[in-house]
């Protein structure tokens, strides 16, 4: 690539509005390295590209011959989790977006700073216009903004901050960055303390600015499609039996089905191969692998069925998981049959030793997380909640609850998924349901012995119960369990609880990166 030319060598501008892109990055830096040496200057390239990833519509740039000169950043937040005495740090995630929420209702300035050279262009005026046609595009109430008062410096001593901004607001005073701000249509709501206690120039006080969206369409949510608080899921705690042909495995998922969902459950989950019984129909003793790619040829009926169930129960079920072969190449993936009748699905991506020994079973290389009418979901298929790693993942996403299909022999085996889901619920301040199998069936091989005890965990705080445990199955015993779960008790701990572990997170020395070019 050939070198930008310098721009005393440039003829004339060809200014260009546009989004950013990861490619930016080198123009940015040197960008922040000018405008801010007494912050440490630039952030970090993948704070950048974190902002990119998390909402690459809000971040803006003005390009002249090619190189960017002017930038603008932002976020979207549900604005009633921060109210006006937030920080910096909180709102924005500590610059990585991770309060990003497309659903909702104000965009928030993370910063807007303009190459020194170019100063005289009003480019921040550009950016600032640019920014409100999004706000009005997105139909956002408003843009909110915290607005360093460098100015200040020269007056801390005879003024208070209080009486600065007075001052500046009558223009008595001139202030690089608030009398910019106040002529753009923003008004002063109130001072906010300790916003950037780095910000020296400013005694770390901020005021705290909006521009009020007038084309605002407020549309208020039908009470039939409400966002839900309380959410009610049923655990399956599965028996095996043997069993001679699909219909009597299917009147078994449909006995549960309907039971569950005459306690209006919004989600019933069954455990992971709850139908390897049917293994029993297919000759094993010659071949494990052929008799389990026979019994995935019935998986697309299960599904299917199992969806109509899902629809005329009126539930969202989490199908545990089936065998699917797909491209010759053989699957363990769960499926989320929701009550609108769609389907989606999780495959496994850690397959055990013994999956693939026995049926030569390959792992996917896919993460998802689900939107449904009760929440954000994520799905794990017992030995993947063993890495910590794919919840937090989905729990960056928005994730409300995790949902964990098991299938384990010993209680060994069992007590790794069981402390693993405890962690998860604990790390990433979700719900984790897990549903696992129980009986013996003498003549499937890989399959003779379960034990489980299924459970739905919570986060540990004070709003939760005091083992962090909502409910938990009695060992070894066809059951169900029946449990509501508050969402509204995540946001407030996300927001205020004892400790935040996923805003306390330290991302300036670490993060997490999906590397498979497959987006999750």
């Amino acid at each position: 690539m050939s070198a930008r030319p310098p721009r005393k060598e440039i003829d004339q501008h060809r200014l260009r509005l546009r989004n950013l892109t990861i490619e930016d990055y080198p123009d940015i830096k040197e960008i922040m390295d000018l405008v801010y040496p007494g912050f440490g200057g630039a952030w970090s390239e993948k704070k950048f590209n974190a902002m990119l990833t998390r909402f690459p519509a809000g971040q803006l740039c003005v390009e002249d011959n090619g190189k960017v000169v002017a930038a603008a950043l932002s976020v979207i937040v549900d604005y009633s989790r921060f109210g006006d005495s937030h920080t910096y740090d909180q709102i924005t995630g500590k610059g990585f977006l991770t309060t990003h929420d497309p659903d909702g209702d104000v965009l928030y300035g993370v910063d807007v700073f303009v190459h020194p050279d170019y100063r005289d262009l009003r480019l921040g005026r550009r950016l600032y216009d640019s920014r409100k046609e999004l706000c009005r595009n997105l139909n956002l109430r408003a843009i909110v903004a915290g607005g360093r008062i460098p100015g200040y410096e020269s007056f801390a001593s005879e003024l208070s901050p209080h009486e600065y901004i007075e001052k500046v607001s009558r223009k008595e005073i001139y202030d690089p960055i608030l009398t910019f701000q106040l002529s753009n249509d923003f008004e002063v709501k109130r001072l906010l303390t300790n916003y950037l206690p780095a910000d020296k120039m400013s005694h770390g006080y901020a005021t705290l600015l909006e521009w009020s969206n007038i084309y605002y369409n407020e549309k208020p949510e039908s009470l039939l499609k409400a966002k839900k608080s309380i959410v009610r899921v049923g655990v399956v705690q599965w028996q095996m039996r043997l069993v001679s042909k699909i219909d009597a495995l299917l009147h078994q998922v449909e006995y549960f089905i309907d039971a569950l969902s005459y306690y209006k459950a919004d989600f019933v989950v069954f455990p992971e191969f709850f139908n390897a019984a049917m293994l029993g129909l297919f000759d094993q003793d010659n071949n494990q692998v052929e008799a389990i790619r026979k019994m995935a040829e019935y998986t697309n009926e299960l599904k299917q069925t199992i969806s109509q169930y899902a629809v005329s129960y009126n539930t969202n079920v989490i199908a545990g998981s089936l065998p699917v072969v797909d491209n010759n190449e053989l699957y363990n993936e769960a499926f989320l049959c929701r009550r609108d009748g769609t389907i989606e699905g999780q495959r496994k991506l850690h397959i055990t030793p013994s999956e693939y020994r026995s049926w030569s079973m390959s792992g996917g290389d896919k993460l998802k997380i689900f939107d449904t009418d009760a929440g954000k979901i994520g799905i794990l298929i017992c030995f993947d909640v063993e890495f910590p790693e794919l919840a937090r993942m989905l729990a960056d996403q928005g994730m409300q609850i995790l949902f964990v299909p098991f299938w384990t022999d010993t209680k060994n085996g069992f007590l790794r998924v069981q402390r693993c889901a405890q962690a998860r619920a604990i790390e990433n301040e979700c719900y984790v349901a897990i549903s696992g199998s129980v009986g013996n069936l003498p003549k499937i091989d890989n399959a003779e012995i379960q034990y489980a005890q299924s459970a739905v965990y919570s986060p540990s705080d004070f709003a939760f119960p005091h083992d962090a445990i909502m409910a938990e199955s009695t060992p070894n015993t066809e059951m169900t369990l029946i449990v509501d779960l508050d969402l509204d008790k995540l946001e407030h701990l996300r927001l205020a609880g004892s400790v935040q572990n996923l805003t306390n997170r330290r991302q300036d020395l670490y993060q997490l990166q999906w590397t498979n070019r497959t987006k999750t």
